[in-house]
């Protein structure tokens, strides 16, 4: 295989219009397209990410929960770059977001920290420099 990146992350919501709010009001992403399947009865929102990224936000007519937070085999978390932790922190403060105390990261010496969007996903921010967001070998933490 020649995989070239991760084209999308999909995620489904228990509640569209509050996911839908979090996402582009609170996270900044930029919609795409929005489209209704009736024969589902659900929505789906494509959703830009700086311009690169895209995630894919479902809606379904009671989706089971999360069985467990956050081990639970599978996805662990969703991680997005920034530039200033602090900064991003504040901010989702002021907009009613719990975020968890910024940890650094023991091999990278990086800043990090998790919030979770309206349904408990884990979602991490993850502070990087200018050069190292060039980068193309990825940091991961563990």
């Amino acid at each position: 295989m020649k995989l070239l990146n991760i084209h999308h992350v999909a995620i489904i919501c228990s509640n569209y219009e509050k996911s839908k709010d979090f996402y582009i009001r609170i996270l900044g992403l930029t919609p795409i397209r929005e489209v209704y399947r009736e024969e589902r009865d659900s929505y789906k929102l494509d959703l830009e990410v700086n311009g690169h990224y895209q995630i894919e936000l479902f809606s379904f007519s009671n989706p089971p929960k999360r069985p467990s937070y956050p081990e639970a085999a599978g996805l662990r978390h969703l991680a997005f770059a920034v530039e200033d932790i602090e900064e991003e922190v504040s901010y989702l403060t002021e907009q009613k977001v719990e975020v968890e105390k910024i940890r650094i990261d023991p091999y990278t010496r990086k800043k990090f920290t998790f919030f979770a969007d309206p349904d408990g996903l884990p979602i991490e921010i993850y502070e990087q420099e200018a050069q190292d967001k060039r980068s193309k070998k990825p940091e991961a933490d563990i």
